[in-house]
């Protein structure tokens, strides 16, 4: 009698650790799909900003084309 509540006492700290680890791996993939958007966000946000900084050098560097030369018409 005794071992076959042991066994019993077994079967049910497996199913209990059974459904932990389905519990953890569930919230593993909730999570990494979570990392995965941000980490898409950061990128998207990363590449306008790029962008932005490479408009406004382009416009800087025209401006200061523009000021050479119009420093040299009026020399």
């Amino acid at each position: 009698m005794e071992l076959e509540e042991k066994v019993e006492q077994l079967r049910f700290s497996r199913r209990v650790l059974m459904n932990l680890i389905e519990k953890i791996e569930k919230d593993k993939a909730v999570f990494l799909k979570n990392l995965e958007r941000e980490n898409r966000k950061l990128q998207r946000n990363n590449f306008r900003f790029a962008q932005r900084l490479w408009n406004k050098n382009i416009q800087l560097v025209e401006l200061e084309l523009r000021n050479k030369n119009d420093f040299k018409k009026s020399n």
